[in-house]
C-alpha cells in the first residue's frame, strides 16, 4: 500500500471488516423498515401527533439509512446538492 491509498481509506483496494459490513447493513435496514412501517404501525419511537416532534424519528432514521446507503458506495446525498460543494474544493481555489 503506497502513501496515497493510506491517506484515503476508501480506495476500492482497501478491505472492509465483514462484520462491520454487516453491521451496517442490518442497521440500514432496519431504518428502512421503519420508514415502510405506515404511521399507525406496531413500532413508533415517537407519535406523530405530537406537534413539532412528532416526525423528528422518522427523519433521523433517514440519515441514518442515506449514512448506511453512503458507507456502501452509493451517495445520495449529493442529490441534495453536496457533491457540487465537494467538486469545488477539489479544483483548490482558494478565496482569501
Amino acid at each position: 500500500m503506497n502513501e496515497e491509498d493510506k491517506a484515503n481509506p476508501n480506495t476500492p483496494e482497501t478491505k472492509r471488516n465483514p462484520i462491520a459490513s454487516a453491521v451496517v447493513a442490518l442497521i440500514g435496514v432496519a431504518c428502512g423498515a421503519y420508514l415502510i412501517n405506515p404511521t399507525a404501525g406496531f413500532i413508533e419511537l415517537i407519535p406523530d401527533n405530537m406537534p413539532f416532534v412528532g416526525n423528528l424519528d422518522e427523519a433521523g432514521a433517514a440519515a441514518v439509512l442515506i449514512s448506511c446507503l453512503a458507507y456502501f458506495g452509493l451517495d445520495i446525498g449529493s442529490i441534495f446538492g453536496r457533491g457540487k460543494k465537494e467538486a469545488k474544493e477539489t479544483k483548490g481555489e482558494v478565496i482569501d
